[in-house]
């Protein structure tokens, strides 16, 4: 158990060094806005977005790290979004699995308002919000956006690991990574690993002359 704490803790120690942007991925067709979700900051202690069925209050899924694009317009505003899931099993590989797998029903982001409110990061005082492209006024409660888009890296141990690599398919929308890739220090800069996450992109799909 402690060690699985204690694996926890290093991914988001990891995770919190990938900036607002993932690492590797390219601007989009049109207007980026990119923040990281979860893990949040050391300094700000709020609480942070999270995915949840339409009408749900008590399902919740918290990914150990979630970045959010916020795309659309005012009216319509959706996020395409980047979890990131480490698994130290696999018990608990099916488990996250499971809760990303293609459904028919919608998958929607919740943003509480302190996050929204509270400065970029401890280096950007502008409020969250601002950046959305798609937050007319500040906010004076959460926000709820559909997610358009969803793209998922896991992150396995060894074992773990190669024997997905022999045995099983990923569906679309998974990518996988080892786990000793996820943790390194400066993993961010890692090129394969920033290869991997520019195919988790959108525009990755188009041809770019």
């Amino acid at each position: 158990m402690k060690s699985e704490i204690s694996l926890d803790l290093l991914v988001k120690a990891r995770l919190k060094n990938w900036g607002q942007r993932p690492p590797g991925v390219r601007p989009g067709r049109g207007k980026d806005a990119w923040l990281r979700g979860r893990p949040s900051d050391d300094g700000h202690r709020i609480s942070s977005p999270f995915l949840k069925m339409p009408g749900s209050r008590r399902l919740r899924t918290l990914p150990d790290g979630l970045w959010l694009n916020f795309g659309g317009t005012y009216a319509e505003p959706y996020v395409d979004i980047l979890a990131i899931e480490a698994c130290s099993t696999l018990q608990n590989l099916l488990d996250k699995r499971s809760r990303f797998a293609p459904s028919t029903h919608s998958t929607m982001c919740l943003c509480p308002l302190e996050w929204l409110l509270a400065p970029i990061s401890l280096a950007d005082a502008t409020p969250r919000w601002r950046t959305t492209g798609v937050i007319l006024h500040e906010p004076f409660s959460d926000v709820v956006v559909p997610v358009r888009e969803m793209r998922v890296l896991y992150g396995l141990k060894g074992e773990h690991y190669r024997g997905f690599v022999r045995y099983q398919l990923p569906h679309a929308h998974e990518f996988f990574v080892p786990m000793e890739t996820l943790t390194e220090e400066r993993s961010e800069e890692n090129p394969a690993l920033r290869a991997l996450i520019a195919r988790t992109s959108v525009s990755a799909n188009f041809l770019n002359p």
